[in-house]
């Protein structure tokens, strides 16, 4: 075999011809019965985190009724609002940024920029940046879509507090009907306060972790504000969790995906850069890796998730890549097609200064997948191991195919690191660090979420 796989009708398909020389496919083959284990500890539930499980069946993360009042509920804030503040941390804000900012051409507004229909706060704690978020809705009728767990995590909470506060003192009684908490189904702060307020809800799944839920009404409910079709998203996403389900590696790119990074690991690699050529998949780098970090990074295991927009970075990071430290392994994120048409100018005059006569005409889509190409090629001739993932097109179908391919690649390879994929004890660390320093009455017995 080579180690080359695709989704049988296309819609994702995986290149490591250029891993070959790292990676011989008999590797792969052979480490084929401990990937048939971790796939049937996912199916089974019978792997650590099994608890977690709820996002492998995108048809049950979101029934149809909630998915009818999701849509109800958007439209009816899009009418009465020009954008919608989402406030949340990691995975109650990047998938739904992702998304939003993968797709932003495909949607259509009536006025203003697309980057003004969703504005991210509680992601941080500066100031300054709340400030301009402040400033940024001055004159627009705003909403809220608060999302937390519990409604105690920090930056959301305050974040959550200058938010509606703004929002209380322009309209008054009326506040409550442009707030929307995502939360528990029946415990936790923000749950009590919302029902107590009478806001409208909708249920973050017990059985879905935050790095997964980008397809639940976490991001499917800010999404469908923003104009974005969560219909095609989840279609895109439960027809990838029937093709993850074949055993042919060459039909079942995720199984090829987990395989290879964890050989490259075992093999010493330390670091996976995630790379693509199309900036508007830099926010969906960032989820990428909290889904990995927060997902291998544990018992002194897993490898490093890093992230780079090309050909940008490779002015600043491509000399690195090329010829540093070889422990670094990079996966290139592309889009093979659907992008709009934009040709190179001529000089009209035929007097070319900057020698780039010879791209006359040419379509600049097609020579930002040439530069992709050579820099794949090039990065192998210096020793860094490369692989390739393609979707057609970037929409909402292709998206949401992703999305679970690499969610589902992820546990693979939690299990074939003998961890727990869906826990992240490290992160609460920082939090009791922090809420020691602030004095938070009964910081080390509070729960930390």
């Amino acid at each position: 075999m080579t180690l080359q796989a695709k989704f049988g009708n296309r819609s994702l398909s995986i290149d490591g011809t250029l891993l070959e020389s790292h990676i011989y496919s008999g590797k792969v083959e052979a480490l084929q019965p401990n990937v048939d284990k971790a796939i049937g500890k996912i199916h089974s539930k019978s792997g650590q985190g099994s608890d977690f499980l709820g996002w492998v069946n995108p048809s049950e993360m979101v029934d149809d009724s909630e998915l009818t009042r999701i849509h109800e509920t958007a439209s009816r804030l899009r009418e009465e609002t020009d954008c919608l503040v989402v406030i949340g941390i990691g995975g109650s804000y990047l998938g739904a940024r992702a998304c939003f900012e993968a797709l932003s051409p495909l949607i259509k507004t009536t006025d203003g920029p697309n980057g003004d229909t969703l504005r991210f706060a509680g992601i941080n704690l500066s100031p300054r940046y709340h400030l301009d978020q402040l400033s940024g809705i001055k004159n627009k009728n705003f909403a809220i879509n608060v999302i937390s767990k519990s409604g105690t995590t920090t930056e959301p909470g305050i974040a959550f507090r200058i938010f509606r506060s703004e929002l209380e003192n322009r309209a008054g009684e009326q506040a409550g009907k442009l707030i929307v908490a995502t939360t528990d189904r029946e415990k936790g702060a923000l749950r009590q306060l919302a029902d107590s307020k009478g806001w409208e809800t909708f249920i973050v799944p017990d059985d879905v972790g935050g790095r997964y839920s980008v397809l639940t009404p976490v991001g499917l409910f800010p999404l469908a504000y923003a104009g974005i079709d969560i219909n095609e998203l989840l279609r895109g996403a439960k027809e990838a969790s029937e093709a993850c389900r074949e055993s042919n590696l060459e039909s079942n790119p995720a199984r090829l995906y987990a395989s290879v990074r964890h050989l490259l690991y075992k093999s010493g690699i330390s670091i996976e850069l995630m790379v693509s050529f199309e900036p508007r998949l830099a926010q969906f780098i960032e989820w990428w890796k909290q889904l990995y970090g927060e997902s291998e990074g544990k018992d002194q295991k897993g490898l490093f998730p890093a992230g780079a927009i090309y050909s940008r970075d490779l002015h600043s990071l491509g000399q690195w890549v090329q010829d540093g430290p070889r422990i670094l392994t990079e996966t290139f994120l592309a889009v093979e097609g659907g992008e709009p048409s934009l040709e190179v100018p001529g000089t009209g005059g035929g007097n070319s200064a900057d020698g780039l006569d010879y791209l006359a005409g040419r379509e600049l889509a097609e020579i930002n997948n040439v530069a992709q190409e050579a820099t794949r090629a090039a990065h192998a001739d210096g020793g860094c191991p490369n692989l390739g993932i393609y979707i057609p097109k970037l929409d909402e179908y292709h998206l949401g195919v992703l999305i679970y391919f690499f969610e589902y690649a992820c546990a693979i390879s939690g299990y074939l690191n003998e961890i727990n994929p869906f826990d992240q004890p490290g992160v609460e660390v920082y939090k009791r660090k922090m809420f020691k320093l602030l004095g938070k009455p009964d910081y080390e017995g509070s729960g930390l979420r």
